[in-house]
């Protein structure tokens, strides 16, 4: 009987941390945490990371070529990154295939913001990203000041505030 109550006792604590596990494992980045490191590959293949961003603000969007939203964000960032030169970091990560961002990042090579390739989704992993466009907008302490995931074209402004608001901290 000792027995049987000890191993139901162990099971339940099992499953509780299995339960805590999980949830842990599915917790998206909030404002206030400090950011995963790793954002992806350049399109030469070299790993590209929060730490080339020089205690700068950085702005993360994760995108693919399919997300009419995030094609109209990319022109109004690449002004941003234009605009406040050495005060900010736009890094646009694409998650499709590696093939195809090459392809993309050929075409876009005239862009001065950082692109990355996220194919194998580790970095989108990281950030919790669950659907697209999900822009994150880090601080030069490399905390996350604010996540957007799932916005439309008319939220881009609002974005842009909150970026100016960060840019104007420092």
């Amino acid at each position: 009987m000792n027995n049987r109550l000890a191993f139901r006792k162990a099971a339940v604590a099992g499953v509780a941390l299995l339960a805590m596990a999980v949830q842990a494992a599915e917790r998206r980045p909030a404002s206030g945490d400090p950011a995963p490191t790793a954002l992806g590959i350049s399109r030469e293949g070299e790993p590209i990371g929060l730490e080339q961003g020089g205690g700068r603000v950085q702005v993360v969007t994760f995108w693919a070529s399919w997300c009419g939203p995030c094609l109209k964000e990319l022109p109004v960032l690449e002004g941003l990154q234009r605009t406040a030169k050495d005060r900010v970091r736009v890094v646009a990560v694409n998650i499709e295939d590696p093939a195809r961002f090459r392809v993309l990042a050929e075409k876009l090579s005239s862009l001065s913001l950082t692109l990355a390739n996220d194919g194998n989704k580790s970095a989108s992993g990281s950030y919790g990203v669950k659907g697209i466009p999900h822009l994150v907008i880090i601080g030069k302490d490399g905390k996350i000041i604010a996540v957007h995931r799932g916005y439309s074209e008319d939220a881009i402004d609002r974005i842009l505030a909150e970026i100016n608001g960060a840019l104007a901290a420092l």
